[in-house]
């Protein structure tokens, strides 16, 4: 089954996302560079993770996901 999302809704929460993540003005420097340049997020995820196998792979996962569980706990 597919979900259909709202774009303005998906914005929102990118935004959100990123200002909690990285603060407003980090957010801002990665908007005016999005804008600014041609930007392939796919090419760009497929070449960041290519070199690793798929233990660092779910190693990675595990730990960024374990990071943002625990960061929630403190809060």
């Amino acid at each position: 089954m597919y979900t259909t999302y709202n774009t303005n809704v998906v914005m929102s929460e990118a935004m959100e996302c990123l200002r909690k993540n990285i603060g407003i003005i980090k957010t801002e420097i990665f908007i005016s560079n999005l804008l600014r340049e041609p930007f392939d997020y796919t090419e760009w995820r497929r070449d960041k993770f290519n070199d690793m196998s798929l233990e660092e792979l779910n190693k990675a996962a595990a730990e960024y996901s374990a990071k943002l569980h625990s960061e929630d706990n403190v809060q």
